[in-house]
């Protein structure tokens, strides 16, 4: 047996004992073809989306079944010929829910990352940038500035062009003789 939804749409002009009788009367279709009713869902009056039959709103009406696939062809056929129903629509839903209890068996089956120990790594420091601005210092001269930057670049290991590390050392160039 397959599951299927059927929502039908009912003419809005419809009484309430009406529209129960026509509930009932097409459960009895399923279950005399030897189907099983999961659930009924009367979900109300509601405004269609568009106009159908010269029809703006109309009573919906959920079913939940249990059937064969040839049943679902017959209960189709009334409801195409019943002049109350003016639209409907049947989806199976089995394939779905096999689908939807594979995703739940392969996501309870992996570890959750919040169940895993946790491996933090130490953020490295970041290297301090050896620049003073003329505004910060206005009282010193850019000499002294220069100075006082090359010194905080030397304790931060920082090379930078003042400093004697990066001083290039004078290459003697040889004239040969001819």
């Amino acid at each position: 047996m397959r599951t299927y939804e059927i929502m039908f749409i009912v003419r809005p002009d419809v009484e309430e004992a009406d529209l129960d009788k026509l509930i009932e009367t097409f459960s009895g279709y399923v279950t005399t073809g030897g189907g099983e009713v999961k659930a009924v869902e009367k979900m109300g009056r509601r405004r269609l989306a568009y106009t159908v039959r010269k029809f703006n709103d109309g009573f919906y009406v959920l079913f939940m079944v249990a059937t064969e696939g040839n049943q679902i062809g017959e209960l189709e056929r009334r409801l195409r010929v019943t002049e109350q129903v003016i639209k409907f629509i049947t989806v199976r839903t089995d394939e779905e829910d096999k689908r939807l209890a594979k995703v739940k068996a392969l996501r309870d089956s992996k570890v959750k990352r919040s169940a895993l120990p946790a491996v933090h790594a130490a953020p490295a420091a970041p290297a301090p940038v050896a620049s003073i601005s003329a505004e910060a210092a206005p009282e010193q001269d850019s000499a002294a500035i220069a100075e006082e930057a090359t010194e905080n670049a030397a304790e931060a290991g920082v090379v930078t062009a003042a400093s004697p590390e990066a001083e290039t050392p004078a290459v003697d160039t040889v004239e040969a003789s001819a």
